[in-house]
């Protein structure tokens, strides 16, 4: 008996000596890559000048490119990581599927839908130039609706629908359907506020203003707080409700609370930045490997290191260092995390709802 506790203490410490050291190799490589976004880029900049341009005593044009663009993209991109990141890793405990994300589950196509309602739909109200001042906060807010609403329709569906294939299936579908009717709203839309709507489809790391990336800060922020506060409930909840309730979980509340704040989280990024696939879905289960445990209060903060991570890297390898050319963000996200996605549907082929 004493040396069973003994082994178990043991194993104790160990993974908890384990789990700091990830943790600390996790933010070595957010600075390493977030300092590697700065410093690389489609035109090639001296380290020395890199250097100059951040303290404002390097030439005029190298400090517009890196304070005016690497910079400004190298926080957005660890600030979306983050944000899809932490809105995954909540769906896929809160429906108990591991394909649940915001891309595929058309979470990133309502807050979309949300965007094209204030863009499309109110053009005689709302001009291009109004979005770049208090329209912030309402293209923030409309897509949180968004969002907000295609979750709860999914959750409709996966209380009912426990085969992981139909629930993918019927989010592809959902998408299809948010985008059919996005495009009978730029059918009847006028010019001006359809061109407004093209280009922020077009939306990347590296289009968003001041004010925008201002606003994604404060609204991710929120959403990071509420991930924390909610770690307990996540733990509960991934248990099933019938036992998340003998604890004394008020469900119906911790629903409330998960989905306010991956509405935030998800639309948050669409609403600048636009659908960017993949990152939701795969990073939750990187983190879970790596960490072997499924305690949120190690995997929440872990989330949100490996999220930031991964985003900055496929920042990096978009920009194709070296070369006149860059590559949609998207498509690196896409090759980073399809992967994942075939790994995780082969795993779960028999899965019959437990997750």
């Amino acid at each position: 008996m004493k040396t069973d506790i003994k082994k178990q203490l043991s194993d104790d410490i160990k993974s908890g000596r384990n789990t700091k050291l990830i943790f600390t190799g996790l933010l070595l490589m957010v600075v390493i890559f977030l300092i590697l976004d700065i410093f690389l880029g489609s035109v090639s900049i001296k380290a020395s000048e890199v250097i100059k341009a951040i303290f404002n005593n390097a030439d005029s044009n190298f400090e517009t490119i890196i304070l005016k663009f690497r910079l400004p993209k190298a926080i957005t991109a660890l600030t979306v990581g983050v944000a899809l990141s932490l809105s995954g890793l909540q769906m896929q405990t809160v429906f108990r599927n591991p394909m649940a994300g915001p891309y595929v589950l058309g979470i990133s196509s309502g807050a979309s839908l949300g965007v094209a309602f204030v863009i499309l739909g109110f053009s005689s109200n709302i001009t291009p130039d109004s979005i770049n001042s208090l329209g912030n906060w309402i293209l923030v807010a409309a897509s949180w609706i968004g969002a907000g609403s295609v979750m709860l329709l999914i959750m409709f569906i996966s209380s009912r629908v426990k085969d992981i294939m139909t629930i993918l299936i019927l989010g592809i579908m959902l998408s299809s359907g948010i985008s059919a009717i996005v495009i009978i709203m730029q059918y009847f839309s006028n010019e001006t506020m359809l061109k407004a709507y093209v280009i922020w489809t077009m939306g990347s790391l590296g289009n968003l203003t001041a004010s925008q990336i201002h606003v994604l800060l404060i609204s991710v922020s929120a959403g990071v707080i509420l991930s924390l506060f909610s770690s307990k409930m996540l733990n509960a909840l991934l248990l099933g409700e019938n036992y998340a309730r003998s604890i004394g979980l008020n469900v119906r509340f911790a629903r409330i609370v998960i989905f306010i704040c991956t509405s935030i989280l998800a639309g948050s990024v669409t609403a600048f930045c636009g659908p960017i696939g993949f990152i939701g879905i795969a990073v939750p289960h990187i983190v879970r490997i790596l960490f072997k445990t499924s305690d949120h209060k190690v995997l929440i903060p872990g989330t949100i290191l490996m999220g930031g991570t991964i985003m900055l890297v496929s920042d990096i390898i978009s920009q194709l260092p070296g070369t006149e050319s860059v590559l949609p963000v998207n498509a690196v996200t896409s090759l980073i995390g399809i992967p994942v996605v075939i790994w995780v549907i082969l795993r779960n082929r028999k899965y019959s709802g437990q997750f």
